[in-house]
């Protein structure tokens, strides 16, 4: 038992010291002070239709709180597809999620990080990328080209630490959707959805 706890608080520690890491490394790619809690990256996975047959793409995962609750909802590591920009997360998070199909790049270029999956159509986007760190038109595009891989209807859900949602609303073009506050996270996170039709 004690064993087990050691071995819990160690893996906690080190993907801890992983994210201070990355956070060092490049301040504008991380959206965080820790990762994302187990409550937050749940409620995002809910989105998630696991009988579309479609696979579902994460922006952003980090140090893997998210996948491990995409995962967790039943969605098979070969159905996941997760853009991670740094390279320290990206191959932390392929030693960690053995099938998962992980990429080593930008999520504000998808034609180009996708490679042959550009033209993939997802059941629905899971995304902690910092938006806050980027401009406001950089931000309108990255949700534009998500809403063009999806069928009408089904969610982008972001994590966000602002009062207000991430993206300017354009109601002729998406919704906009406040999906939860959530106080358990460090620090406290708004979930923004965002759809077409």
């Amino acid at each position: 038992m004690a064993l087990r706890l050691k071995e819990r608080l160690g893996k906690k520690f080190d993907e801890e010291i992983r994210f201070f890491k990355g956070m060092m490394q490049g301040p504008k790619t991380v959206g965080s002070i820790v990762p994302t809690s187990s409550i937050t990256a749940r409620k995002m996975a809910s989105v998630i239709n696991l009988h579309s047959g479609l696979p579902v793409l994460e922006l952003g995962p980090g140090t893997g709180a998210i996948t491990k609750a995409i995962l967790g909802r039943g969605v098979k590591p070969e159905n996941l597809v997760a853009v991670e920009y740094s390279t320290d997360f990206y191959e932390h998070l392929v030693r960690l999620y053995p099938g998962v199909n992980f990429i080593n790049g930008d999520a504000f270029n998808l034609d180009k990080t996708l490679g042959a999956m550009r033209d993939q159509k997802f059941d629905s986007v899971v995304s902690a990328v910092p938006l806050l760190n980027f401009p406001m038109q950089a931000r309108i595009a990255l949700l534009e080209s998500l809403l063009d891989r999806l069928p009408a209807g089904r969610p982008v859900v972001q994590i966000s630490y602002g009062p207000v949602s991430p993206i300017i609303a354009r109601p002729d073009r998406y919704h906009i959707q406040h999906f939860d506050f959530i106080v358990r996270n460090i620090p406290p996170a708004q979930l923004w959805i965002y759809r077409r039709g």
